[in-house]
């Protein structure tokens, strides 16, 4: 589940309270109660998952 924080709030992570979930880059987090009670509130917002780059293709070995 990929979430960023509502503008103006800072959110705790479920696994340390000292960390924060904040700014609008996209975090990982797992499907927990915990996170799911954050994004029905509003403080955090479901994101979009980032696109990875594409793979690159193997290169041959000049043996």
């Amino acid at each position: 589940m990929h979430v960023i924080a509502a503008p103006g709030h800072r959110v705790p992570t479920e696994e340390n309270p000292y960390q924060y979930i904040e700014g609008t880059e996209a975090v990982d987090v797992p499907a927990t109660s915990y996170y799911r009670r954050r994004v029905a509130t509003g403080e955090l917002l479901a994101a979009k998952k980032p696109r990875g780059s594409a793979k690159q293709p193997a290169q041959e070995s000049a043996e």
